[in-house]
């Protein structure tokens, strides 16, 4: 290599937001060691309105008809991404190329797992000379789109991910344990103690858009101890059910804490004790890096499954989609002086898994300065 900083681009998509998540906080980590990076979503480059169109439908199937998207994302397993599809993917495919022509990388980085099949079909990618590694932002149950991809190497989550993939018949040299890209930051906020009193009891909810969830979960929340202090994060979804938070607000008196769009949930998760989301990928490994137990109230089939899985492998949360298992678990989680929650506590520092940005910039560069250097199973620091 020469003087010059290595050059890596890094491919997301919008279809859900581990992809960015991952994207972007992989960009900071290389950013801050050096490298030159650029971040881009071909899908939003080359048919910004067609990707709109369908990140919407994807979100509106995934929060509002999960069987449906279950037949959807397991039909995938058959089919053959390394053959030309849809015309519509052309317009992705020709926004990658010039990504490649105009910012010609020395490293492609995707967290989305169609796009190292592009290369093969765009003059850029046919005679690219440049390492490709897939970051993969699921967990366990791996689609058969990332394990058939044509990359050099797969970045995954976790040892349990990576025996999954290695027994579907990747090359134990090829798939990298680094954790999920989780902001750089969860490596040096300090998470809540396994020691805390608990009262108060911070839960920290992240609300999807079915409005009349809200005021279940947080009823249900707020019933389940008097200790309970509840936080509500709205993101997107924030003009849809704030009229319905309010009401919640009101009920309990100095209880209720509403968030709309934020970008401090880094600081958020690693001052609650509790978080209760949907299982998607950033959500769950963040909480993982904060070593904040989760409950799952929302489960997309398919792809977040795996995730699901492994916070119950990991022993620091589990699945409780209606109001009366939110209100058990608490109860539960908080009897005998919290004996519940601290177990789950302790497996998550355990685990360990803060500083996954931190690894897969590390690994990479490392390959770029010695391509030839032998490659650890798990590249944790």
């Amino acid at each position: 290599m020469t003087d010059e900083p290595p050059r890596i681009l890094i491919v997301t998509a919008a279809f859900g937001e581990g992809h960015n998540s991952a994207a972007k906080n992989l960009g900071l980590a290389l950013d801050a060691a050096g490298a030159r990076t650029l971040v881009a979503d071909p899908c939003i480059l080359g048919a910004p309105r067609i990707t709109a169109a369908i990140s919407w439908g994807y979100r509106f199937v995934t929060t509002h008809l999960p069987a449906l998207w279950a037949r959807i994302y397991r039909s995938t397993d058959r089919c053959d991404f390394s053959r030309p599809g849809s015309p519509i993917m052309r317009f992705p495919e020709r926004a990658l190329g010039a990504l490649i022509e105009d910012f010609r990388p020395d490293a492609l980085v995707s967290t989305y797992p169609l796009y190292p099949y592009f290369l093969k079909r765009i003059p850029q990618g046919a005679s690219a000379r440049f390492p490709v590694f897939t970051v993969v932002t699921d967990s366990i149950e791996i689609n058969a789109a990332w394990l058939k991809a044509p990359s050099g190497w797969w970045l995954v989550t976790d040892p349990a991910t990576r025996e999954s993939m290695l027994r579907k018949g990747l090359s134990a040299s090829s798939v990298v344990d680094t954790g999920f890209p989780v902001n750089p930051l969860f490596s040096k906020l300090e998470p809540v103690s396994a020691e805390d009193g608990c009262d108060p009891f911070r839960v920290l909810y992240f609300a999807t858009a079915k409005r009349p969830f809200i005021r279940r979960h947080g009823r249900a929340l707020l019933e389940a101890s008097p200790k309970v202090r509840l936080t509500i994060v709205m993101g997107r979804n924030v003009r849809l059910l704030h009229a319905k938070a309010r009401e919640l607000q009101r009920a309990f008196p100095g209880r209720v804490r509403l968030i709309g769009w934020t970008r401090k949930v880094p600081s958020l998760l690693n001052t609650h004790h509790l978080v209760v989301g949907k299982a998607g990928g950033a959500t769950v490994h963040e909480a993982i890096a904060a070593r904040c137990p989760m409950l799952i109230h929302h489960l997309v089939p398919g792809q977040e499954e795996g995730n699901l899985r492994l916070l119950e492998a990991i022993g620091a949360g589990g699945l409780a989609d209606t109001p009366e298992q939110l209100r058990a678990r608490v109860a539960d989680l908080l009897a005998d002086h919290a004996a519940g929650w601290r177990s789950m506590k302790h497996a998550l520092a355990r685990h360990g898994r803060n500083s996954g940005a931190l690894a897969a910039s590390s690994f990479i560069l490392k390959h770029l300065e010695n391509p030839t250097s032998p490659i650890p199973p798990s590249n944790i620091p």
